[in-house]
């Protein structure tokens, strides 16, 4: 296993700042996502690590030796490319086999690496075919296996699931995280899909501008961000901006047009100053009518704007006196009736709202 150290690295092209003295590091064995929105510098991060792109700064090591200096050949990584880079006029084995080759690797340790590689990746037996005898899920297996059967220290993969269909999205996603488990190898993980990153990650970097904005292990990342644009990216959340109506002990009320919001752990924040805070949807639950909150819980009161059903989850839009509209999402019984124009009561835990300072 191999650990990474990213240390102040930066790139620019022209006058933009793709990467902006970027510092991190990924533990031995870990999957670590770089996640963010196109042109947050992530696709550009890695294939520095992979030695497609130049530093202008910085260094980037694998447990303690530099490979910055190196060329992409010399490194011992995998990668895997969102657009497969199979070779059409080659079989299924002769793809896996290239690097091998290349390599000037005997031919019987080839055909045993081959093997193997295919069987990981549920591919045994299909060495003879041709690419285009395949599905998009199979051609990608291909290439996870072209990128492991050279035993890479690091495995790079670059979204590798964004040209398959969502529900051999899903799928995939598992067996790309088993088999890291498996061969408990390092792996750098980029993607825009938030749920992807959450659902396989050891650790997420969310990444905006060419900068880090959190780095923490996924449930960290959702629950507490540290920015509004890490609570908005990271799923749907109301994000809001009031100003502080008093502070008693660890709860802080916060005024949002006529409604007053409670929050806990808002150290610091000054007393009639702005802060902003985010509220996510799953964190209101609709109350009975006459029923009190959870113990410790602040409520209010809204109109119902809009409900739409979704099966397992029920959306719903609650419209604040003042005109400010609440998202709210259920997996719970609702209350009977639920339907645009009712007035209901919602609490929340204050301490699910996270607060940051007004920009």
């Amino acid at each position: 296993m191999t650990a990474i150290t990213i240390d102040r690295v930066a790139r620019a092209f022209g006058t933009v700042r793709a990467i902006d003295e970027v510092s991190l590091e990924v533990r031995d064995g870990e999957f670590f996502t770089l996640l963010g929105p196109s042109g947050c510098g992530k696709t550009t991060l890695l294939r520095m690590v992979a030695g497609f792109c130049d530093l202008d700064r910085g260094r980037i090591l694998f447990g303690g030796r530099r490979i910055d200096t190196l060329p992409p050949h010399r490194r011992n990584t995998g990668m895997v490319f969102q657009n497969y880079a199979v070779f059409p006029n080659l079989t299924v084995g002769g793809n896996v086999a290239y690097g091998l080759k290349a390599r000037k690797v005997a031919a019987a340790e080839i055909e045993r690496r081959v093997s193997r590689a295919l069987k990981l990746v549920h591919l045994d037996g299909y060495g003879e075919r041709w690419p285009h005898q395949l599905s998009g899920g199979q051609l990608q297996r291909v290439a996870i296996a072209r990128s492991l059967v050279i035993e890479p220290e690091v495995l790079l993969l670059d979204e590798p699931l964004s040209n398959l269909d969502a529900k051999l999205r899903v799928e995939m996603r598992a067996e790309i995280r088993q088999l890291q488990q498996e061969l408990r190898i390092t792996a750098i993980y980029v993607t825009h899909d938030q749920e992807e990153a959450l659902a396989i990650s050891d650790r997420i970097a969310v990444m905006q501008g060419g900068r880090i904005e959190q780095m923490d292990a996924p449930e960290t990342i959702y629950r507490t961000p540290a920015t509004p644009f890490v609570a908005e990216f990271m799923g749907t959340t109301n994000l809001l901006t009031g100003a502080v109506a008093g502070i008693d002990r660890d709860l802080v009320r916060i005024r949002v047009g006529g409604q007053e919001f409670v929050a806990r752990s808002a150290a610091g924040a000054p007393s009639g100053g702005l802060i902003t805070f985010s509220l996510r949807p799953e964190t209101l639950r609709l109350l009975a009518a006459g029923a009190a909150p959870p113990p410790g819980w602040a409520s209010l009161t809204a109109t119902v704007q809009r409900v739409e059903f979704l099966g397992v989850l029920t959306r719903f839009d609650l419209r604040l006196a003042d005109g400010a509209v609440l998202r709210a999402a259920s997996l719970d019984l609702l209350p009977d009736g639920l339907a645009a124009g009712r007035p209901v009561a919602a609490a929340y835990d204050p301490a699910r709202v996270t607060v940051f300072r007004a920009p």
